[in-house]
Protein backbone atom coordinates (compact mmCIF):
# COMPACT_ATOMS: atom_id res chain seq x y z
CA UNK A 1 0.00 0.00 0.00
CA UNK A 2 1.53 3.82 -0.77
CA UNK A 3 1.67 6.35 1.39
CA UNK A 4 -1.53 8.07 2.26
CA UNK A 5 -1.80 11.97 1.85
CA UNK A 6 -2.74 11.48 5.62
CA UNK A 7 0.44 9.79 6.12
CA UNK A 8 2.49 12.41 4.72
CA UNK A 9 0.90 15.24 6.52
CA UNK A 10 1.82 14.02 9.51
CA UNK A 11 5.97 13.14 8.58
CA UNK A 12 5.25 16.90 8.07
CA UNK A 13 3.77 17.44 11.15
CA UNK A 14 6.02 15.61 13.03
CA UNK A 15 9.24 17.49 11.51
CA UNK A 16 7.17 20.99 12.08
CA UNK A 17 7.11 20.01 15.80
CA UNK A 18 10.81 19.27 16.57
CA UNK A 19 11.97 22.48 14.68
CA UNK A 20 9.62 24.44 16.84
CA UNK A 21 11.43 23.21 19.77
CA UNK A 22 14.79 24.03 18.13
CA UNK A 23 13.49 26.85 16.90
CA UNK A 24 14.19 26.46 13.30
CA UNK A 25 11.66 27.33 10.57
CA UNK A 26 11.98 24.55 7.85
CA UNK A 27 10.26 23.29 5.17
CA UNK A 28 9.40 19.80 4.55
CA UNK A 29 9.14 17.70 1.33
CA UNK A 30 7.17 14.41 1.09
CA UNK A 31 7.26 12.32 -2.05
CA UNK A 32 6.00 9.10 -3.59
CA UNK A 33 8.52 5.94 -4.66
CA UNK A 34 8.81 8.14 -8.16
CA UNK A 35 10.02 11.19 -6.31
CA UNK A 36 7.22 12.86 -7.20
CA UNK A 37 6.05 15.58 -4.89
CA UNK A 38 3.19 14.15 -2.35
CA UNK A 39 2.87 17.09 0.18
CA UNK A 40 4.84 20.29 1.34
CA UNK A 41 4.48 22.03 4.09
CA UNK A 42 6.77 25.19 4.68
CA UNK A 43 7.17 26.88 8.63
CA UNK A 44 6.33 30.32 9.04
CA UNK A 45 9.64 31.65 8.60
CA UNK A 46 11.36 29.06 6.35
CA UNK A 47 13.61 29.93 3.51
CA UNK A 48 11.60 30.92 0.25
CA UNK A 49 14.54 28.82 -1.51
CA UNK A 50 14.11 25.75 1.28
CA UNK A 51 11.06 24.72 -0.70
CA UNK A 52 13.23 23.63 -4.03
CA UNK A 53 15.53 22.58 -1.69
CA UNK A 54 13.75 20.00 0.08
CA UNK A 55 11.29 18.92 -2.77
CA UNK A 56 14.93 18.21 -4.98
CA UNK A 57 16.60 16.27 -1.91
CA UNK A 58 13.55 14.24 -1.40
CA UNK A 59 13.26 13.38 -5.29
CA UNK A 60 16.79 12.69 -5.13
CA UNK A 61 16.61 10.16 -1.99
CA UNK A 62 14.01 8.15 -3.71
CA UNK A 63 14.93 8.02 -6.55
CA UNK A 64 18.18 6.05 -5.80
CA UNK A 65 16.84 4.67 -3.14
CA UNK A 66 19.22 5.56 -0.47
CA UNK A 67 19.22 8.36 2.03
CA UNK A 68 21.12 11.68 2.08
CA UNK A 69 24.53 10.66 3.30
CA UNK A 70 24.63 7.95 1.67
CA UNK A 71 23.90 9.83 -1.65
CA UNK A 72 26.62 12.53 -0.28
CA UNK A 73 29.60 9.91 0.22
CA UNK A 74 28.62 8.53 -3.65
CA UNK A 75 28.62 12.20 -5.23
CA UNK A 76 31.59 12.28 -3.42
CA UNK A 77 33.08 9.35 -5.23
CA UNK A 78 31.77 10.47 -8.59
CA UNK A 79 31.33 13.82 -9.07
CA UNK A 80 31.24 13.42 -12.94
CA UNK A 81 28.54 11.13 -12.89
CA UNK A 82 26.45 13.66 -10.85
CA UNK A 83 27.71 16.65 -12.41
CA UNK A 84 25.66 14.56 -15.48
CA UNK A 85 22.39 13.77 -13.66
CA UNK A 86 20.56 16.92 -14.22
CA UNK A 87 20.08 16.31 -17.41
CA UNK A 88 18.19 12.99 -17.21
CA UNK A 89 15.36 13.74 -14.35
CA UNK A 90 12.65 16.71 -13.57
CA UNK A 91 14.33 17.67 -10.82
CA UNK A 92 17.81 18.48 -9.76
CA UNK A 93 20.04 16.16 -7.97
CA UNK A 94 20.47 17.39 -4.56
CA UNK A 95 22.05 15.45 -2.00
CA UNK A 96 22.25 16.69 1.40
CA UNK A 97 21.23 16.26 5.52
CA UNK A 98 18.13 16.14 6.45
CA UNK A 99 16.56 13.33 3.60
CA UNK A 100 15.48 9.34 4.38
CA UNK A 101 13.29 7.26 2.93
CA UNK A 102 10.15 6.67 3.94
CA UNK A 103 9.60 2.83 4.73
CA UNK A 104 7.30 -0.12 5.13
CA UNK A 105 8.70 -3.09 5.89
CA UNK A 106 11.04 -3.70 3.20
CA UNK A 107 8.95 -1.40 1.01
CA UNK A 108 10.26 2.02 -0.09
CA UNK A 109 7.16 4.17 0.14
CA UNK A 110 8.93 7.35 -0.72
CA UNK A 111 11.08 9.73 0.98
CA UNK A 112 11.00 13.04 2.97
CA UNK A 113 13.56 15.42 3.14
CA UNK A 114 14.16 18.86 5.56
CA UNK A 115 15.51 21.97 4.50
CA UNK A 116 16.33 25.49 6.39
CA UNK A 117 17.41 24.17 9.53
CA UNK A 118 19.99 27.30 10.49
CA UNK A 119 22.73 25.26 12.56
CA UNK A 120 24.60 22.06 11.43
CA UNK A 121 22.30 18.59 11.70
CA UNK A 122 18.79 20.38 12.61
CA UNK A 123 17.55 19.46 9.02
CA UNK A 124 18.48 15.94 10.41
CA UNK A 125 16.73 15.96 13.85
CA UNK A 126 13.80 16.92 12.24
CA UNK A 127 13.45 14.85 9.74
CA UNK A 128 14.09 11.44 12.03
CA UNK A 129 11.34 13.12 14.17
CA UNK A 130 9.28 13.01 11.06
CA UNK A 131 10.13 9.56 10.36
CA UNK A 132 9.39 8.51 14.38
CA UNK A 133 6.31 9.86 14.01
CA UNK A 134 4.95 7.87 11.45
CA UNK A 135 6.41 4.40 13.24
CA UNK A 136 3.94 5.49 16.02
Amino acid sequence: MPLTLQEAQTVITGAHERAAKIAAPVTVAVVDEGGHLQALGRMTGAPPLSAQIAEAKAATVALFRRDGAALRKMQETSPAFFAQLDRAVRVPILTGAGAALIMRGDTVLGALAVSGGMAPGQDDECAEAALAVLAT
